[in-house]
């Protein structure tokens, strides 16, 4: 079967290249507004359900994989900041907090209808930080299409103290070890199937 990544995201795609196995991409056309009362968790559960769903109509005989991810910190939800200025009032709202990012993961086999999701959080916890160190940081980085506005795959890693998670690749977008037993359970053996040319 088709294996199709739901997604726009470059660091998601760059992700699931690392599984050695051919796919395809779709942008998915999903509202991601997140529902009154809804909590972080089950909006990307939602979403990454919606972006799978939204591909089954291109790829009806495929496994969609659809990922969301949604950043919590004290009771706000924050988003990708899009620009400088969003950048740095996110890291100076952080600096010496923990946060909590929600990676939910969707496999969807469209032949069947069979559906596994899954979300897998992340704790990070960001250094007290000085006005200097985060504006260096962003205009070495540019993290403006990142939630947190921070790379930890890159620089961002020095502005964290730790980081708790069951997956370290949940935080940057995509968590192959859990996409790793979805496709098992779909009949799948990552390690056995043909390699990507």
């Amino acid at each position: 079967m088709t294996l199709v990544l739901a997604s726009t995201s470059r660091y998601r795609r760059e992700l699931l290249t690392r599984l050695g196995m051919p796919f395809e991409v779709l942008s998915p056309d999903v509202d991601e507004t997140s529902l009154p009362n809804e909590s972080p968790s089950a909006t990307a559960l939602r979403l990454s359900v919606l972006k799978a769903q939204a591909a089954a109509m291109t790829y009806p005989d495929a496994l969609i994989i659809g990922s969301d991810q949604v950043l919590m910190l004290d009771s706000e939800q924050l988003g990708k900041p899009g620009n400088f200025d969003n950048a740095f009032a996110q890291l100076k709202k952080m600096q010496g907090k923990a946060m909590v990012f929600h990676t939910a993961l969707t496999l969807l086999n469209s032949r069947t209808g069979n559906t596994q999701t899954r979300d897998v959080p992340t704790v990070v916890h960001i250094r007290p930080l000085t006005d200097a160190q985060i504006t260096a940081y962003l205009e070495k980085e540019q993290p403006y299409d990142c939630a947190g506005s921070a790379k930890s795959e890159s620089l961002g890693i020095a502005l964290m103290e730790r980081m708790d998670s069951p997956d370290p690749t949940a935080l940057i977008g995509l968590p192959l070890m859990a996409l790793t037993e979805m496709l098992l359970n779909e009949g799948v053996d990552i390690l056995t199937a043909p390699k990507a040319s």
